[in-house]
């Protein structure tokens, strides 16, 4: 088989495009490399397939990929013919860096107006002359991209949203466990994590499925049930493990355990 290679690359006199690139290979292969710039690639014979942030990819027909800057990507033909790819370098004008991450989730787009317009693009810049046209196609197309990514950086947000109220749960639960007797009050709690009252109590209840008082009181109620049974006498008890007084501790002991703490301890150690 002979091995055929075009290639031709040239830089327009558009603002966002930083290089046109048209190439034809039968057999080469791209080892992994990075670009500081976005890759929107279109193949109009073949296919490639490409690995990126290790995951296997490809260019099906009729995708439109979009390969993120700075995330190391190879790429290497799928059939015997190889394949014939337009590609255009943007600058991070026409896509900032926060959707980088939505870009890595699903580079290949199934989009065909997309795919139409990314050609007409190609065809404007062929043609010195064209800038404006190239300049409102390309401002068409990279509103069309956002709008893909848009949806995936908002889902991105919220897992990181998600994942940063499970953390304040959690800091909240170590710092309720290590004041079991002492206590702490909302602000003081917002003061120290660092994050509003409302947000720990709404982050707390659902990671746990508990409000902190609740949680608090629980684990209060748990350390008079342990001193009860230690046979420490009820009326020691309530200070001992954060209540106020007597008739507070009764009250918590008994809606969580179903009896006073006095007839808990008189039963103690009976079937």
């Amino acid at each position: 088989m002979v091995v055929r290679q075009q290639v031709s690359a040239w830089r327009p006199n558009v603002p966002g495009i930083v290089e046109v690139f048209h190439a034809r290979f039968t057999a080469h292969a791209y080892p992994m490399h990075v670009h500081d710039v976005w890759t929107l690639l279109i193949v109009d014979d073949g296919a490639v397939r490409y690995d990126l942030d290790r995951h296997e990819r490809g260019t099906p027909h009729g995708t439109v990929s979009l390969l993120p800057p700075q995330v190391p990507h190879n790429g290497s033909p799928t059939t015997a013919h190889g394949f014939r790819k337009r590609v255009l370098y943007l600058d991070r004008s026409q896509l900032d860096e926060s959707y980088i991450g939505p870009a890595v989730d699903g580079p290949d787009l199934a989009d065909p107006l997309l795919r139409r317009r990314v050609g007409q693009l190609h065809t404007a810049l062929a043609h010195p002359g064209d800038e404006l046209e190239a300049e409102s196609r390309l401002a068409l197309i990279a509103a069309q991209l956002r709008a893909h990514l848009r949806p995936r950086l908002a889902l991105r947000e919220r897992q990181a949203s998600r994942q940063a109220s499970r953390g304040l749960a959690h800091a909240l639960r170590e710092l309720l466990d290590a004041r079991v007797r002492q206590g702490v009050t909302l602000d003081e709690a917002a003061g120290l994590l660092h994050a509003h009252p409302t947000h720990l109590v709404r982050a707390f209840s659902a990671a746990f499925g508990i409000a902190p008082h609740q949680y608090l009181m629980a684990r209060r109620v748990e350390r008079a049930r342990g001193l009860l049974l230690d046979g420490r006498p009820p009326t020691a008890v309530a200070a001992e493990a954060g209540f106020y007084d007597q008739p507070h501790l009764t009250r918590h002991f008994k809606r969580l355990v179903g009896v006073t703490p006095g007839h808990y301890a008189a039963r103690k150690g009976t079937g």
